[in-house]
C-alpha cells in the first residue's frame, strides 16, 4: 500500500470514530497486529490552531505511532491551512479532511459533508492545504448529501486534479447517516473516477468476510474499519490473514479478550489520568463484554468504577458470577457462547437464555456524535 511517500504492508486502516479511536485504542490496535495506518478523531481546526486543549489531547500521539493521520475539519481556508502546517510541524505523517461527517455541528459551518456540495469553494481550500504542507493531504467523504446528489465520483477527480494523495469513502450518503446498508455500487463508482491516487472503502465492514467482499466488488485499494474494530479490535489482524489465506481466525479467548481489555485501561490511565481514564473507559470495556458471553453482573457495575483496583474487584466478583455458565474444561457451555462476529450481541437480561441475538447491524457507539 502506497500514500504519498509512505509504503507499507497493510491495506487496512482504522477509520476515525469520534470519541473513541484516542491514543489508547489506536495503540490498541496496532499491537493487536493488521493496521498500520490510523486516524484521529475529528479535530477543530480553529480550535487547534488556538492550541485548544481539547484539540491538543485528540492529536496526542507517541512513538509507536510512525504512522498516524489527524482528521481536520472546517470550512475557513485559511484556518485549515494554518492547522495543517502546524500537524507538519509535530511530525505527524499525514493530514486527513474531514468530507464526510453527517452530524449538525460540522455539517452548519460548512464542514463535513456540507463540503461535497460546494466543488468549486472546496477545490480551493485543498489547493491551499497541499501547497502549505510537505505532507500527504487525504481526504474523507461520502457518496453525497442524498441520493439524488451523489456527487463523490465528481469531487473524487477534483481532489486527485487538486493534488489530494488518497482518498477514504464511505458508502453512504449524508442523509443516510449511519442507517441502511453501505452502496458497494457506490465506492466502486469512486474509484473509477480516480486515475491514479488510491482509494479506501469504508462502511459495514464487521468481518474478514466483509472486507473480502467490498475490495472485490469494487475494486477499492484498502479497506478502512470503525466500528467494526471498536466491536472487535481483533479485526484486522483477523482481516489480513483471510486476505492471505482464505482461512479464517480462531476467535480469542475470555482471557486474551481479558487481557487486551486491561491493557487497553493502563494506556487510558496513562494518558487521561486514573479517574478521567477510568471513567472513560467504562464504555469500551462494555464493549469488550458483548463478547463474552453472560455479562449482566460485569455491565451492571462497570458504569460506577473510578480506579483501576475498583476495575479488578469488578472483574473478580464477575468471574465468581460467571463460573456457573462454564463446562468441566472451564470454557462456557455451548448455550452461551459467543456467536460469529457477523453481527451478534450477547443476551445480558436473562442468563438463562442463549447467548446469541443476530442483529442487522453494529450500532454507533454513543459519543459527541449524540450531542452534536
Amino acid at each position: 500500500m502506497r500514500i504519498g511517500p509512505y509504503t507499507f504492508d497493510s491495506n487496512l486502516f482504522l477509520s476515525p470514530l469520534a470519541g473513541y479511536t484516542n491514543l489508547p485504542f489506536r495503540l490498541v490496535v496496532r499491537e493487536i497486529g493488521g493496521v498500520d495506518w490510523t486516524t484521529t478523531d475529528l479535530v477543530n481546526a480553529r480550535s487547534l490552531i488556538e492550541r485548544n486543549p481539547r484539540a491538543l489531547q485528540l492529536i496526542r500521539t507517541c512513538p509507536a505511532e510512525k504512522l498516524l493521520a489527524v482528521q481536520l475539519f472546517g470550512a475557513v481556508p485559511e484556518e485549515m491551512r494554518d492547522a495543517a502546517a502546524l500537524v507538519e510541524s509535530l511530525g505527524i505523517a499525514s493530514v486527513d479532511i474531514n468530507m464526510g461527517c453527517p452530524v449538525k455541528k460540522v455539517v452548519g459551518i460548512g464542514g463535513g459533508s456540507a463540503m461535497m456540495t460546494e466543488l468549486g469553494k472546496t477545490a480551493r481550500l485543498v489547493r491551499g492545504m497541499i501547497d502549505a504542507v510537505k505532507i500527504p493531504v487525504t481526504a474523507k467523504m461520502r457518496l453525497g448529501w442524498d441520493e439524488q446528489n451523489l456527487t463523490a465520483p465528481d469531487l473524487a477527480r477534483v481532489l486527485e486534479d487538486n493534488g489530494v494523495a488518497a482518498i477514504f469513502v464511505h458508502g453512504r450518503t449524508r442523509a443516510q447517516g449511519f442507517s441502511g446498508t453501505v452502496n458497494l455500487a457506490g465506492i466502486r463508482a469512486v474509484v473509477q473516477a480516480v486515475r491514479r491516487i488510491p482509494v479506501i472503502g469504508n462502511g459495514d465492514v464487521t468481518t474478514p468476510e466483509a472486507a473480502k467482499k467490498m475490495l472485490d466488488e469494487t475494486g477499492c485499494a484498502g479497506v478502512s474499519i470503525g466500528r467494526g474494530a471498536f466491536y472487535n479490535p481483533w479485526i484486522f489482524a483477523h482481516t489480513r490473514r483471510f486476505l492471505a489465506t482464505g482461512q479464517p481466525s480462531p476467535e480469542p479467548g475470555y482471557a486474551e479478550r481479558v487481557q487486551v481489555m486491561r491493557r487497553h485501561l493502563d494506556l487510558m490511565i496513562e494518558v487521561f489520568g486514573e479517574d478521567y481514564g477510568c471513567r472513560l473507559f467504562r464504555r469500551p470495556a462494555a464493549w469488550y463484554a458483548k463478547r463474552f458471553g453472560p455479562a449482566k453482573e460485569f455491565k451492571r457495575g462497570v458504569t460506577q468504577f473510578r480506579t483501576r483496583a475498583e476495575f479488578e474487584a469488578l472483574l473478580a466478583s464477575y468471574e465468581r458470577w460467571r463460573a456457573p455458565f462454564l463446562d468441566e474444561s472451564g470454557e462456557l457451555r455451548a448455550a452461551y457462547r459467543p456467536g460469529p462476529l457477523v453481527a451478534s450481541f450477547m443476551r445480558d437480561d436473562d442468563p438463562d437464555e442463549p447467548a446469541v441475538l443476530r442483529r442487522e447491524a453494529i450500532p454507533v457507539p454513543k459519543g459527541p456524535v449524540d450531542v452534536w
